[in-house]
């Protein structure tokens, strides 16, 4: 089993989770987190850090559609580790339904 970084991330992407991964198994888009289901170690320690609940165990059957996203993009997106700022919408986009595909990019983020 692994967790699973849903649409509700993009035009997000709090970074608390981040921080508490023991694995470092978190990678940076232009605007939204995904997580490497290879390299999830289950633990759990993430969701409950999310404040957009944008973090789901594989086991949902809402992270279904999201569990190929996050395996793809963390093959090509940069390694994050440590907490920034979310994005400057944040608060606004926090509560849109269906963000994907009309809000997400493949473009990868900064990394570390």
């Amino acid at each position: 089993m692994t967790f699973v970084v849903t649409d509700v991330c993009i035009k997000c992407k709090y970074t608390d989770c981040v921080e508490v991964c023991p694995v470092d198994c978190f990678y940076e888009g232009e605007n939204m987190l995904v997580i490497s289901p290879d390299e999830c170690i289950d633990c759990g320690v993430c969701e409950p850090e999310c404040p957009i609940d944008a973090i789901l165990p594989d086991s949902d059957s809402k992270a279904d559609k999201w569990l190929e996203l996050n395996k793809e993009y963390s093959e090509k997106w940069p390694n994050i580790t440590q907490t920034r700022s979310p994005m400057a919408d944040a608060e606004k986009m926090k509560d849109v339904k269906d963000k994907y595909p009309a809000h997400f990019s493949a473009e990868p983020g900064e990394g570390d």
